[in-house]
């Protein structure tokens, strides 16, 4: 019984689309122009409605990104203006100094949330087995 009913639903979209065709096909022979003049009218109302959608909707992961990147972005350049705000007052006071100690600090820390996962380096893979 569910066979019958999926190739009778097939047979009416079948017919659906062919009857569509003809009535593209008979509305174009008819008049051109008014044809594609529709066709132009609806796809300028699909952009219009394609392009309101986009600006106004607020889940886009894509904003999302921007604005914790740019929210990032801002706590950097705040630590990096206080951080040279506290080593010019240094380096007037110190002189070439601070620049020394600047090139020694040239490493960086690695990023405490990573971790190391040891594998089985140790062990010999059995190639007879494979």
């Amino acid at each position: 019984m569910a066979f019958l009913k999926n190739r009778t639903s097939t047979i009416i979209v079948g017919v659906l689309i062919i009857l569509a065709l003809l009535g593209l096909v008979s509305s174009f022979t008819a008049n051109p122009a008014g044809f594609i003049q529709g066709i132009a009218v609806v796809a300028l109302i699909g952009l219009v409605i394609y392009f309101l959608f986009r600006r106004f909707s607020n889940s886009s992961p894509q904003k999302k990104e921007q604005r914790a990147f740019l929210k990032a972005a801002k706590k950097s350049k705040k630590r990096l203006q206080q951080k040279s705000g506290d080593s010019t007052a240094r380096t007037s006071s110190l002189g070439t100094l601070t620049s020394l100690k600047k090139s020694t600090k040239t490493k960086k820390k690695s990023p405490a949330h990573l971790t190391v996962i040891d594998g089985k380096k140790g062990k010999k893979k059995n190639r007879a087995s494979f």
